[in-house]
């Protein structure tokens, strides 16, 4: 398992919701907190690791010795937005690209758990933007879609330089074509959804 990066198709996918939590699930999920904390990020959503599955792990402090901070949504759904905020955010799929972002200020959101129980928090701050950032990648959407123009131009530049690694990587073969990703998240979709 590693962290895909932009362009990759699978970052683009409508990721689908899961039915149950089984071993190879929660087996899933602490490899994916593994490299979030590699990565030293505080979010990761499936589909970042190239799973097409509605789900994401968090650690506000991004430390792995915090236990008690890391939370897993599973099949998240926010129902309630309220006022707006704007903060920096970057994106382990998006490495070295940081630009303000505006958001709802609270929101509400249930989820399931690793235990398989259903959870619903009152977020504010970080926490909410985190979690709408992650919401937005389960749907498809990467911060950088959400700038305006002048945050689109000041990204511009990196954005072109990930394509070009992303096309590299594409013809060394080390990255699969368009049909073949999609089979394989089809597939995958398939065994879990």
């Amino acid at each position: 398992m590693q962290i895909i990066k932009y362009p990759h198709p699978t970052l683009r996918h409508r990721s689908r919701s899961l039915r149950r939590v089984d071993a190879e699930l929660k087996k899933i999920i602490g490899e994916m907190l593994d490299l979030m904390y590699a990565g030293r990020g505080v979010g990761l959503a499936a589909n970042q690791v190239d799973l097409p599955y509605r789900m994401f792990v968090m650690n506000l402090q991004s430390d792995p010795t915090d236990k008690e901070q890391e939370h897993v949504f599973i099949n998240p759904v926010i129902s309630r937005r309220n006022g707006t905020s704007e903060a920096e955010e970057g994106c382990l799929s998006l490495p070295e690209i940081y630009e303000q972002v505006r958001r709802s200020e609270r929101i509400v959101v249930s989820a399931y758990n690793l235990a398989g129980q259903e959870v619903r928090y009152e977020l504010d701050g970080l926490f909410a933007q985190a979690v709408q950032h992650e919401t937005d990648h389960l749907d498809g959407v990467l911060f950088v879609d959400r700038l305006g123009e002048d945050g689109k131009l000041s990204v511009k530049e990196a954005l072109n330089k990930l394509e070009r690694e992303f096309a590299a990587g594409r013809s060394s073969g080390e990255i699969p074509d368009d049909e073949q990703i999609a089979a394989r998240l089809k597939e995958l979709e398939a065994l879990r959804t």
